[in-house]
């Protein structure tokens, strides 16, 4: 076996213990007891389950595949409950520099991406969302007020509270209401799912139960709410933040884990979702690696390249012609 294969090999199980260390911890919830009846584990695992797969037959065009690149700009936001200096500046590298070097990337590919925003990240950096904007070919979308951690608010007043203020200040930022929320740390608590229904969103981008769009379920009821999921395989944070891995590998090879993500969903036709911050993957060596993959994904015959938003719009109108027209 080549020595990069090896090395790759050893990363991955290497991420795959340091994965419950992840991020912040959620607050306890009851278990599942091991003599738990068959009625009690399903009532333990409803709360948001996935639903009927939304992939539609053919994507525009005829493409093959959707490939949305999305970046979470948490920035010093990460770092709230410990806002040392040094810390900090890590985060500020987003701004400062990470996020520049993402949209000229973008530009000089003619690429559109989807950006998740606290509100806060956006107050310390108003600037953020006039040069994504400008482009006039990207998406912002909800990911909080502070990057909270929704399982460890406690509160479902005050969680409301926060979805609320966040949907105003971005609809007031970049002129519009956004359509697609990320839950800040990928965490739901029992309330979020009720909030973000009532809150009118045309897409969540938090869940994992597939690799292919799909509707989510709350309670075993259908919600009409489209999930266009994540995975922590095709996310920057495990391989490239010294706290979650305790490494910093080779872009090479993170490249390489990407890569194999793009093929399968351009093989299966359906859709690969790449999750980046821009504080971690705007180093120069790992946009030496992201562009690299972008010139692989663009010399593939049919690829459509799409904000989340436009994919979660498309999967919307070809599902509701289904249903008019069962035949089809």
């Amino acid at each position: 076996m080549p020595v990069s294969r090896l090395l790759l090999l050893a990363l991955i199980a290497k991420l795959w213990f340091a994965l419950p260390a992840m991020g912040q911890q959620p607050s306890a919830v009851p278990p599942i007891p091991i003599d738990a009846t068959e009625e009690l584990v399903r009532q333990a695992v409803s709360l948001v389950r996935a639903g009927d797969k939304l992939t539609p037959k053919a994507w525009p065009n005829g493409a093959r595949v959707a490939v949305c690149l999305s970046f979470d700009v948490d920035n010093e936001l990460l770092w709230r409950r410990t806002p040392w200096p040094v810390p900090l500046s890590q985060g500020e590298y987003g701004a400062t520099t990470g996020l520049p070097r993402v949209l000229d990337l973008l530009d000089r590919h003619s690429i559109p991406a989807s950006f998740y925003i606290p509100a806060m990240s956006a107050a310390l950096h108003p600037q953020m969302i006039q040069d994504i904007l400008q482009r006039k070919r990207h998406e912002i979308g909800v990911h909080g007020w502070m990057h909270e951690n929704l399982t460890q608010v406690n509160d479902a007043a005050k969680e409301e509270q926060l979805l609320t203020q966040s949907i105003e200040y971005l609809t007031k930022a970049i002129g519009k209401r956004p359509v697609g929320i990320r839950a800040p740390a990928w965490e739901f608590s029992q309330s979020t799912m009720e909030q973000i229904r009532k809150a009118g969103f045309l897409y969540d981008s938090s869940f994992m139960a597939m690799d292919e769009p799909y509707e989510l379920l709350a309670s075993g009821q259908k919600t009409g709410m489209i999930e266009l999921p994540i995975n922590w395989i095709a996310d920057d944070y495990p391989y490239y933040e010294p706290e979650a891995s305790g490494s910093l590998p080779d872009p090479e090879l993170v490249y390489e884990v990407y890569k194999g993500e793009f093929d399968v969903a351009y093989r299966e036709r359906t859709m690969f979702i790449l999750t980046l911050h821009p504080h971690i993957s705007g180093h120069r060596s790992r946009i030496a690696a992201l562009e690299k993959l972008i010139v692989y994904m663009k010399a593939k015959p049919g690829v459509w390249f799409a904000t989340l938003e436009q994919v979660a719009e498309y999967v919307k109108a070809q599902h509701k012609e289904l249903q008019a027209n069962p035949s089809k």
